[in-house]
């Protein structure tokens, strides 16, 4: 089942008796588990219908048990069960699944990772038409801008593309982490505004809108070379706005789109833009920076990009600061 699908049923109060929940991303996991903590008893139902569980603290057989028991002054129990991913013989969860009991909603938490699909457990987990499984994959970064829309969108709330790439490219895939900035920054909106833009972002968040890896991107796309020259000087005084290793790899992202775009044979927008995993508002940047780069002077850039990926990390004895081979990789790179 998808994340959106389990979330339409249990905000229409219907309840499935069992929910496993895994996979790398934890974010959905923890939606969905926490909604089903917060709504599915009364309070007063959950003094004596509620467990929570921790599967490093317990063993299988607990589990059981308590999904065995019957509610008490209630139609129903709630038992979640934490970090399942760390309780031992997991499989012996089948004999439960295949019967379970209607009066007890059972969540299992099992994060990071997912069941071995070799175990019966997964495989009778696969086929059930009746239990909530839902396998939660990390976003690919490309994706992300795309899923902070979609999230300010159901709330009411928009965010400029440009305001929505800057956060990815800073704060990762991580998206508990990208959810609770969204929230300060909606939290922090004047009255009657609705739309997240970059100034949003450098006053409440502090990542500058004019110096940041993003416009580092657009300066060398348009081969400026007095503002690329100012953000690496904005970053060998602020370290942490562009440590050198994000940078480096944020600019070879860049290039092989770029290099990429060069070799398709369909450049519409959103050919283009499906082809290279970005939004179809930055696909005219790139267009404009593979008329300035050839795909064999691009090849030349990569080759830099890594000689500088290696010399960040001490190969080479290059005793330089950060700051000093940023700026003659930018160099190398624009000449």
């Amino acid at each position: 089942m998808t994340f959106e699908k389990i979330m339409t049923e249990l905000n229409k109060g219907q309840y499935r008796t069992v929910y496993f929940l895994m996979g790398e991303e934890p974010y959905f996991i923890d939606v969905i588990s926490d909604y089903i903590s917060e709504n599915a008893l009364t309070e007063d139902e959950k003094t004596f219908n509620q467990i929570v569980m921790y599967g490093k603290d317990v063993n299988i057989y607990s589990v059981l048990d308590a999904a065995k028991r019957f509610p008490m002054m209630s139609q129903r129990q709630v038992v979640i069960v934490k970090e399942a991913q760390n309780l031992k013989d997991i499989d012996k969860l089948l004999f439960y699944i295949e019967k379970p009991l209607e009066s007890t909603i059972l969540v299992i938490n099992y994060k990071n990772k997912t069941l071995d699909k070799r175990l019966k457990l997964y495989k009778t987990l696969d086929k059930s038409k009746d239990l909530a499984v839902l396998d939660s994959s990390r976003l690919y970064d490309n994706k992300v801008p795309g899923w902070i829309s979609s999230y300010l969108d159901e709330r009411g709330y928009s965010i400029v593309p440009a305001a929505a790439a800057l956060l990815t490219e800073y704060l990762g895939c991580e998206l508990s982490k990208i959810v609770n900035e969204l929230n300060k920054l909606v939290i922090t909106l004047p009255v009657n505004d609705k739309k997240i833009t970059l100034e949003h972002i450098e006053t409440n968040i502090g990542i500058s809108k004019d110096y940041n890896v993003f416009e580092l991107q657009k300066a060398l796309g348009e081969k400026n070379v007095l503002k690329a020259n100012r953000i690496i000087e904005y970053f060998s005084r602020n370290p942490s706005a562009g440590p050198m290793v994000m940078v480096v790899a944020s600019i070879h992202s860049y290039f092989v789109k770029i290099l990429a775009l060069h070799y398709l044979t369909d450049k519409s927008q959103s050919s283009a833009a499906s082809a290279l995993r970005v939004n179809p508002f930055f696909v005219k940047d790139y267009e404009a920076a593979s008329r300035k780069y050839s795909a064999q002077k691009i090849i030349g850039i990569i080759s830099i990009l890594r000689e500088y990926d290696l010399k960040s990390k001490g190969v080479g004895s290059s005793y330089l600061p950060d700051g000093e081979l940023m700026r003659e990789m930018i160099y190398k790179i624009m000449h």
